[in-house]
């Protein structure tokens, strides 16, 4: 009976060995290894960027050639797309009708003109004769009315000249200054109203000017750029179409003159030169505004950063060879890195590679970059 005992008592012992052996060797075999990663410090500069907004082109200058009195046009003086100059003859209407007004006009007015020259001998007359008490008073003011009458009807007849007059030259229609004509839209016996139809659309297109809208927050920034002189060259402000940069620089003209209740915004207008005749009216683009901030920013590869719920973190070392993840906020993208607000210090450190395997507490093992970042903060378009 006691040696079952003795060697029952052998066998767990043997059992509570092995298993601890067991267990060793299961954690020993499950073990997380370091995970190997790239650690830079942040980059402390200055950095330069650009600001986008969607813009349109428009003319400085454009009208509508509308017609001033009815009829039909008669001649198409240009060829569509021409360039014209100011007072260039456009189009004819039919003037036959305003011609005979006109001659009627004038034969009106030498009706009028005898009449009045009749009404002032009459006048002279009758006053002789009251000097010699040999008429009656009212006879003398029956002639002095009728002067009176004489003269009005002489001035409406010159009022009617040149109403008329006004009809006739309506029939010219001009260039109203310097610039380029579009396709017309009548052609030589179209009828037109006055006021009505439209013929054509004359704009100017040596400078054209690029219209886009900023929040109200950034006024103060636009105004101090508006106040500042631009010198020749100088790039604040570009024109992009897609990923084509337009080759010259525009200037800060003017902003318009309140805020758009409804939308927060004002609108800016550019001017850029068009010597090539690249730009045109009705053209949409981006406009890009180069920001350069005068204190130094803060940094880091975009591909440092991760994103969750929302929010952004980057994995900043420990003395224990731990990471602990720390909330970011992020500016403007600058090339491959991102310009970070807050939650950086210009002495920190973060993980830059191997970002992917770290969680909050990992074990790390730095390994040494195989090149080090390039940055010269130059601005790159905004993503």
């Amino acid at each position: 009976m006691l040696i079952n005992k003795t060697f029952t008592l052998a066998a767990l012992a043997t059992l509570l060995l092995i298993s601890a052996c067991g267990e060793e060797k299961k954690g020993a075999a499950t073990a997380v290894p370091p995970v190997q990663v790239t650690v830079e410090p942040v980059k402390f500069i200055k950095a330069a960027y650009f600001d986008e907004y969607p813009a349109t082109v428009v003319a400085l200058n454009q009208v509508e050639l509308r017609p001033q009195v009815n009829g039909f046009i008669t001649g198409v003086h240009f060829k569509d797309g021409d360039r014209v100059r100011k007072g260039q003859l456009l189009y004819t209407i039919d003037d036959q009708l305003y011609a005979a007004n006109y001659q009627q006009a004038v034969a009106n007015l030498q009706l009028q003109q005898a009449n009045l020259n009749k009404a002032e001998k009459d006048a002279t007359r009758y006053h002789e004769l009251d000097k010699q008490d040999a008429v009656a008073k009212q006879l003398v003011d029956n002639v002095d009315a009728a002067l009176e009458v004489a003269k009005k009807q002489v001035a409406a007849a010159n009022a009617n000249i040149q109403a008329v007059q006004t009809n006739v030259r309506y029939t010219k229609i001009y260039a109203p200054f310097d610039g380029v004509i579009g396709i017309s839209a009548v052609k030589t016996g179209t009828a037109v109203s006055a006021g009505q139809s439209i013929l054509n659309t004359v704009s100017t297109d040596q400078e054209l000017a690029v219209d886009f809208n900023i929040d109200q927050k950034e006024i103060y920034r636009f105004t101090k750029l508006l106040n500042e002189k631009q010198k020749p060259g100088d790039s604040t402000f570009t024109l992009a179409f897609g990923n084509e940069v337009y080759p010259f620089p525009g200037k800060l003209a003017l902003l318009d003159r309140a805020v758009n209740p409804q939308t927060g915004t004002l609108k800016a207008r550019l001017v850029f030169p068009n010597n090539k005749n690249l730009l045109i009216a009705g053209m949409n683009g981006t406009v890009r505004v180069r920001s350069n901030d005068s204190d130094n920013s803060i940094l880091i590869p975009y591909k440092a950063v991760t994103e969750q719920l929302g929010e952004f973190f980057v994995y900043v070392p420990n003395d224990s060879s731990m990471v602990s993840q720390r909330k970011v906020v992020l500016g403007k993208q600058v090339e491959k890195d991102i310009i970070v607000i807050k939650g950086l210090e210009p002495a920190d450190k973060i993980v830059v590679e191997g970002v992917q395997n770290l969680r909050e507490g990992a074990v790390i093992s730095i390994s040494q970059p195989t090149a080090p970042g390039d940055s010269t903060g130059t601005a790159a378009p905004k993503k």
